[in-house]
């Protein structure tokens, strides 16, 4: 049996971070609705949410406004994977 340390978006930090940086920045989230063109709040409200994540061309707009890194949104964790290997056979 293998372990993997496997990392994962912990998603309500990363909304935590998205949040914050706007909020840091001093945009509303009507501003940000606006700068993409959105009908509605919701996206950027999901996005704070942690309901979803932005796409990555949403992500690099975001950095660009806030001028911060695409990085610096995302929030990890690990998590231990248990894997088991295969032999493989020849036939």
């Amino acid at each position: 049996m293998c372990k993997i340390n496997k990392p994962i978006i912990d998603m309500a930090a990363t909304a935590a971070n998205i949040k914050s940086y706007r909020i840091n920045a001093g945009y509303s989230v009507r501003e940000i609705q606006s700068v993409f063109n959105f009908s509605s709040p919701e996206a950027v409200y999901a996005w704070e949410k942690g309901k979803y994540l932005p796409t990555i061309d949403n992500l690099i707009v975001l950095a660009a406004i806030y001028s911060v890194s695409v990085d610096s949104f995302i929030a990890t964790k690990t998590i231990e994977f248990d894997c088991e290997l295969q032999d493989v056979k020849s036939a």
